[in-house]
């Protein structure tokens, strides 16, 4: 059996990595109509990157040339608290050999430049794809500590081991004031269209309704846009119809973010984190037919302890309880594990978890 059949069908380990047994797992209720397919295929295999004195977060998967499995990661030091993503993170490199296997650190690879450089202040939310023969890790960064200067940029490589060559822009700057994109570019996920475009997907909020807020925890409307380059590396235009995903119509400060989006037998599909439409702790799924429309969103994951037991949620940890940043392993142009970042785990930080995403139509 070849390696990529291997990793497609290999045995569902039990969660000894995330300590608990498969009897805490349940099923998508086969009932629950706004469950999506996608969700009936997620099995949990358990926590990776537990990492002693660091807090770890959205991880992002690639299959290799030597076979193995690669991930960038963001990290940063567990005493500065969860709040250290905006003003401390750096972009980690670890290795498995298969993705239920235990990940080795390799090394940082993009950490904060400091003063008078636009990723000066963090690097975070990592997005690595081959494109073109070369390797790209999309990624934000910020120069002030704060969410307002937050911006996408593309670090590119001829090896996973690097040498990573760094931007001295932004691949995309924020909006014109006023727009809905003002504040800041964020959160990028990317594909080559069939059409030889670079399409970029991105995240922003509007800088008035950021700052004249209601609910102090979730400041902003967070949409999605598109922009799109003739050339790997820009210049990127604005898609006339942005954005593209808006839920704040729907009352209630809405919204959704951590967008992955790839192509997959016809269709566009995208993962999401949801921030109301049915909760706040759910993975959300969509499809385009061509990568602009999308469709009413379904659920793509439930929360953490539809898959495992957790303790009780400790005061410092507000996001325990829920999955974020969604990174899929394409192999083939199909998802075989599904990649998420949660709070909690050994050391009572936050670490990355896995699931497999078993085959269509596999028994």
């Amino acid at each position: 059996m070849d390696r990529r059949r291997f990793l497609q069908l290999s045995t569902i380990t039990p969660l000894l990595l995330a300590g608990v047994g498969p009897a805490a797992w349940a099923a998508p209720d086969p009932g629950d109509k706004a469950a999506s397919d996608f969700s009936k295929r997620l099995r949990p295999v358990g926590r990776i990157l537990e990492t002693e004195g660091y807090y770890v977060w959205g991880t992002s998967p690639i299959l290799g040339t030597d076979g193995k499995v690669h991930v960038f990661y963001s990290r940063w030091k567990s005493d500065k608290g969860m709040g250290g993503w905006i003003n401390r993170s750096e972009i980690a490199h670890a290795v498995a050999d298969t993705p239920e296997s235990p990940f080795e650190y390799v090394s940082t690879v993009l950490a904060p430049r400091g003063e008078g450089h636009w990723d000066g202040t963090t690097c975070h939310n990592p997005h690595i794809k081959l494109v073109d023969g070369k390797y790209c890790l999309f990624y934000m960064g910020n120069s002030n500590r704060k969410t307002d200067t937050k911006r996408i940029g593309l670090a590119v490589a001829d090896s996973l081991f690097g040498p990573w060559e760094r931007p001295d822009q932004p691949l995309l700057e924020a909006g014109n004031a006023g727009a809905w994109d003002d504040h800041c570019t964020s959160n990028p996920t990317f594909l080559k269209h069939p059409s030889g475009k670079y399409w970029l997907y991105y995240k922003s909020w509007n800088t008035a309704e950021y700052e004249n807020y209601t609910n102090p925890k979730i400041r902003g409307n967070r949409k999605y846009g598109l922009a799109i380059a003739d050339a790997l590396q820009g210049p990127y235009r604005r898609y006339q119809g942005n954005p593209i995903i808006d839920y704040s119509g729907r009352g209630n400060n809405i919204q959704a973010e951590d967008g992955y989006v790839w192509y997959e037998g016809g269709k566009y599909k995208m993962l999401m984190r949801d921030m109301g439409i049915y909760n706040h702790q759910y993975g959300l799924y969509l499809e385009s037919k061509n990568g602009i429309k999308w469709s009413e969103p379904k659920i793509a994951y439930y929360q953490t302890d539809h898959y495992f037991g957790q303790s009780p949620a400790p005061k410092h940890l507000s996001k325990y309880g829920r999955f974020e940043r969604p990174q899929l392993l394409l192999q083939d142009e199909r998802p075989t594990h599904l990649f998420l970042a949660s709070q909690g785990g050994r050391y009572m930080t936050s670490s990355a978890f896995v699931f497999q995403v078993i085959p269509e139509n596999h028994p």
